[in-house]
């Protein structure tokens, strides 16, 4: 087997480099960021996730960092309930901990932190390190994260927005506030739309909080960690009690301010010896909650194409087209859902559940 570059160590380069350790395949992780910056947010893992995800770690130990959420429950944003739904094993994760037991079984020696990858100038298929030091690889697997730079460089006539939507994410370790919350998800709307707060149970100690804005009216773009608290407390105000509780309780030294990104059409999966996978293939808005899903299929995918074609093309081009279908559905699901999102609650169509199914 070639030798190969894992560009990116966030969840779509170690699930990739999961699979590629079960087959024994050379590789070797390249990532910009320091390693302790590859904290985060969190994330609801659907039923399928989880059966890739099974592949690779432990059961026991994902159960040890995480929570099966048995109910969805949507309210107004003073409480009133205005939906319920029995949810078939989705897991709530943090990234901090779902990163960790993914990089568990990745030797250090094959992993490479603040060392930025750049595609050769001249086109030659090859990847060169920051001195412009030639990469020795056959293949470069993309998985940098939604607004790749390697991508960009390979397709130059791409057009990627700013989706109307941002989010703000926290981890809140509070046992007092875990034990008022039942093991559901949880998610209030603002009867104008535009405008909700979601909390997830992580564990008997930790909370997972989200925000999502209308960022066409909530201009929170500039806000310091001290402002954006300010302004969160002030925005959710006159929410159900338990919201700005939360809020309050808070620290915020790693909170995270994410501005979505979409592509307006997908590119290609992969071009000469680069193949994408991840956001870096194919941003999706959060609100279809499968981006640790997609980056789980696509890792265990072409490394399964990879293993059975001679010619790598051939390996590509099956990827892609087994893929980009299930993708695009994905896509407009999440187009769909943010769409409701920006309604009013009396316009909006009852009991969605903010996860994408195919």
């Amino acid at each position: 087997m070639k030798k190969i570059a894992v560009v990116g160590a966030g969840i779509s380069g170690l699930s990739m480099a999961n699979y590629l350790e079960k087959h024994k395949i050379d590789y070797h992780i390249y990532e910009r960021r320091k390693k302790k910056d590859l904290a985060g947010h969190g994330f609801l893992i659907p039923k399928e996730g989880m059966d890739y995800l099974y592949q690779i770690i432990n059961p026991d130990h994902l159960l040890q960092h995480g929570n099966f959420l048995k109910k969805y429950t949507q309210y107004s944003h003073t409480g009133r309930i205005l939906a319920e739904k029995e949810l078939d094993n989705v897991f709530a994760i943090s990234r901090h901990s779902l990163i960790n037991l993914l990089a568990q079984n990745i030797s250090h020696e094959k992993i490479t932190y603040e060392e930025t990858i750049i595609p050769d100038d001249q086109h030659t298929g090859k990847l060169k390190l920051s001195d412009g030091t030639d990469i020795d690889a056959d293949i470069a697997i993309i998985s940098d994260g939604s607004r790749s730079r390697t991508r960009r460089n390979l397709f130059k006539d791409e057009t990627m927005r700013v989706a109307r939507e941002s989010e703000v994410v926290n981890i809140i370790q509070n046992k007092e506030i875990s034990a008022s919350i039942e093991k559901d998800f949880m998610k209030f709307h603002h009867e104008d739309g535009g405008l909700t707060f979601g909390i997830l149970k992580l564990s008997d100690d930790t909370v997972l909080w989200y925000s999502q804005f209308d960022n066409q009216k909530y201009m929170i773009n500039g806000c310091s960690t001290e402002n954006l608290r300010k302004y969160m407390l002030e925005v959710f105000e006159n929410w159900h009690p338990i919201v700005p509780e939360i809020i309050q309780k808070s620290y915020y030294k790693n909170v995270h301010l994410w501005n979505v990104y979409e592509l307006e059409k997908l590119n290609p999966f992969y071009k000469d010896n680069f193949v994408f996978i991840g956001d870096a293939a194919h941003p999706l808005i959060p609100f279809t909650s499968q981006g640790v899903t997609s980056a789980l299929k696509d890792s265990f995918l072409l490394t399964k194409y990879l293993v059975e074609e001679e010619n790598i093309h051939t390996a590509f081009s099956k990827y892609e087209i087994e893929r980009k279908p299930e993708i695009e559905v994905h896509i407009h699901n999440g187009r769909a859902l943010l769409n409701q999102f920006l309604l009013p609650l009396s316009q909006q169509t009852e009991n969605i559940i903010p996860i994408s199914y195919k």
